[in-house]
């Protein structure tokens, strides 16, 4: 699913609100897939899919919050506009304040909307990618035991090897030993690069 195209989900309980945006966004070459209630939605959601989402506010039994948090909480990197008829400064402040990318209040402008989109989609697609770089460091320092994680921390710390081995009340080949291996589990060119990869993506590696 890599290289699937990024795909714009509609989640809104207004059937006719959700063919008229489906036409529009059709009308310009955008994918999308219309829900009309959250259970739906994340029944057919793909996670490893670059996608936006367009989230209507009030809606029967669960509600647009409900799933932002939701996806929150499952480190979805999927952006969210939201959509209300009755929108206000307090529910918009709070949409953004937990992550939401824009707040528009129906009826929207057709062009306005597909603006939005558009722009959200790119960061949509920089998101996913950035999703996609982060779950791989993970992956790449799952393989790691707790005393390499211990090492490689105080690595990120700034700590030479000979440092660490005064911490750690062994032998700077020790270390250095380990600092290799550590380099060839999750393999990376160098050290370094590794930990360039942990602080771009502010990865935790407490053991």
């Amino acid at each position: 699913m890599e290289n699937a195209e990024a795909i714009v989900y509609i989640v809104d309980d207004d059937e006719e609100l959700c063919a008229s945006l489906s036409w529009l966004l059709d009308s310009v070459n955008i994918p999308s897939r219309s829900f009309n209630d959250v259970a739906s939605f994340l029944a057919a959601y793909d996670p490893a899919r670059p996608a936006c989402l367009v989230l209507d506010v009030r809606m029967p039994r669960t509600g647009g919050f409900q799933l932002q948090e939701t996806l929150n909480q499952s480190g979805s990197p999927v952006p969210i506009i939201f959509v209300s008829a009755h929108g206000d400064v307090r529910m918009s402040v709070k949409a953004l304040q937990q992550g939401a990318v824009n707040f528009l209040e129906k009826p929207y402008d057709p062009q306005q909307m597909l603006d939005v989109v558009q722009e959200t989609l790119e960061l949509a697609v920089t998101r996913f990618e950035e999703d996609a770089e982060r779950r791989s460091v993970n992956e790449r320092l799952a393989s790691l035991t707790p005393r390499e994680r211990e090492i490689l921390a105080l690595v990120l710390d700034g700590m030479p090897s000979q440092n660490i081995a005064r911490k750690l009340g062994t032998s700077v080949k020790t270390i250095d030993v380990h600092r290799a291996r550590i380099k060839s589990k999750t393999n990376s060119e160098s050290i370094s690069t590794l930990v360039r990869d942990i602080l771009r993506h502010r990865i935790d590696i407490t053991p």
